[in-house]
């Protein structure tokens, strides 16, 4: 059924005419609103890039992506300004407040505290890790050009973590779609793998 799929699938440029913008637009609003699994999705067009005959796909895919994540980093981070800065706050401040547990949120601030804006790079790379980081930056009212500097090298990183899960993915299996559920489910485990293991060493602690 799937490799029906496939081998019906349009022409290598009109994927790409319809594939680029489309990876763009779906990052950017995952890192605006942050439910769609963005990293699965960069995985998944570095398979398609890889099996394509272009020299330059896997570098657009790259660019593309890391682009739309700072896009959405700076929009999100420049709404949750507006919300610090007036009385009432905003929906988006109190949005990314609730997905930030507060002993993480305590944790983030400490590290940027002791390592400033570094903490950035680390925070796209660790799942779940980016909300709290930048929570942290707003309530210490980080300068939004501040926060762009760092952010630059901390979706460069994010990009490039989950491009290089997708390729090594796609490159053990013949056909792209296989590819694609081997890197979507190996970002799957990355992401969901730390949440588990703090849940069972909760339960153990207790």
């Amino acid at each position: 059924m799937i490799q029906e799929v496939v081998r019906q699938l349009p022409p290598e440029s009109t994927q790409q005419a319809v594939g680029y913008p489309s990876l763009f637009l779906l990052v950017a609003l995952g890192s605006l609103v942050p439910v769609v699994p963005t990293g699965a999705l960069v995985s998944s067009a570095a398979v398609v890039a890889l099996h394509q005959a272009s020299p330059f796909s896997l570098l657009i895919v790259f660019g593309v992506a890391s682009a739309a994540a700072f896009l959405g980093d700076i929009c999100l981070y420049w709404l949750g300004q507006r919300g610090v800065r007036s009385k009432n706050g905003s929906k988006w401040l109190r949005t990314i407040s609730n997905r930030a547990a507060p002993e993480r949120l305590a944790q983030a601030q400490q590290k940027l505290d002791e390592h400033g804006a570094v903490v950035l790079v680390l925070s796209r790379l660790v799942p779940a890790g980016r909300i709290p980081v930048m929570l942290a930056c707003l309530l210490g009212r980080m300068p939004l050009r501040r926060f762009a500097r760092g952010d630059v090298p901390a979706c460069l990183a994010w990009a490039a973590t989950y491009q290089l899960i997708g390729t090594l993915g796609g490159s053990l299996f013949p056909e792209p779609w296989q590819g694609v559920v081997a890197a979507v489910g190996l970002t799957l485990l990355v992401s969901g793998a730390p949440a588990v293991w703090r849940r069972m060493r909760a339960r153990f602690s207790h």
